[in-house]
């Protein structure tokens, strides 16, 4: 919803050619070897996002729609009358659910996660089966915003399975250093995850009891990084961290736009990404 940045940064353009976070992500998914792709939008915004943001997509890659909305939830399940807002990142996974049949990633559609990245959770993903998933991880200061302060899962692991995710709020770079708050080295979540159809039972069961104990709340949200890690805690699940030696950048302040695109730029300079990503089909 863009509450911070003022607007729908997902339709925001950063690349040369008018690219958005989410064309270098499905760019890249392409190239690790993804074949569908599922947005999981508003239905309020179905008809602008099939315009700005699928038709570029055609005849590409298999584009399904998957609709959050407040009022789906588990059967039995009731949340406030007057609630408007959806229930947060895990409940937006879980509304997906008739439309991912098989191992699948979840992103963030304005974070940019890199190629290498893509491709790592790709082959996991190959051979994912039952509660076994996995998680790309980044150092937390390679994910702080110049202009504003941040939450961010800081993540413990053992062995490189994760342990825990703790949701740490109002982080900014004031507080990393040596001394600090925080050392910067610490593997973060930005909910960039491998899953098996297995983890929507789990999200119902989870969401079920999140909506008994605080559904009167209008602004409680039920968020991925918390479901998956009270499922590691009680053993119902495991999750491989992947750490990532990508670069990652993301939107929280309008501020931040700026700083993305100069990154882009300097990427497609390199040779990393072509200056136009989804060149018209009919001018190929």
């Amino acid at each position: 919803m863009g509450s911070r940045y003022g607007g729908l940064k997902q339709m925001d353009p950063v690349g040369p050619s008018g690219e958005t976070m989410l064309d270098y992500a499905v760019f890249d998914a392409m190239r690790a070897g993804f074949g569908r792709v599922v947005f999981v939008i508003r239905r309020e915004l179905e008809e602008a996002f099939r315009t700005a943001v699928i038709a570029k997509y055609s005849g590409r890659i298999a584009v399904e729609l998957a609709f959050q909305s407040a009022d789906d939830l588990p059967q039995g399940s009731r949340g406030p009358v007057a609630r408007e807002k959806p229930w947060g990142t895990g409940h937006a996974v879980w509304c997906a659910r008739a439309a991912l049949r098989g191992p699948f990633a979840v992103i963030n559609a304005d974070d940019f996660y890199g190629a290498g990245s893509f491709a790592r959770l790709a082959g996991f993903l190959q051979k994912a089966e039952g509660a076994r998933f996995a998680m790309v991880g980044y150092r937390l200061a390679n994910t702080l915003s110049e202009f504003g302060a941040v939450s961010r899962g800081v993540c413990q692991e053992r062995g490189g399975r994760l342990v825990s995710i703790t949701e740490e709020k109002a982080i900014s770079r004031a507080d990393v250093g040596r001394g600090l708050r925080f050392t910067g080295d610490e593997i973060v979540s930005m909910n960039f995850w491998g899953f098996t159809p297995t983890v929507f039972g789990a999200l119902e069961a989870g969401l079920r009891a999140f909506v008994a104990a605080r559904g009167t709340d209008p602004k409680a949200e039920f968020y991925l990084p918390a479901a998956v890690s009270s499922l590691v805690s009680e053993g119902a699940a495991s999750v491989e961290v992947l750490p990532s030696g990508d670069e990652w950048f993301g939107i929280t302040y309008r501020d931040d736009r700026r700083r993305v695109a100069m990154a882009i730029k300097a990427l497609v300079g390199r040779g990393t990404y072509p200056a136009t990503l989804f060149v018209p089909l009919s001018e190929r």
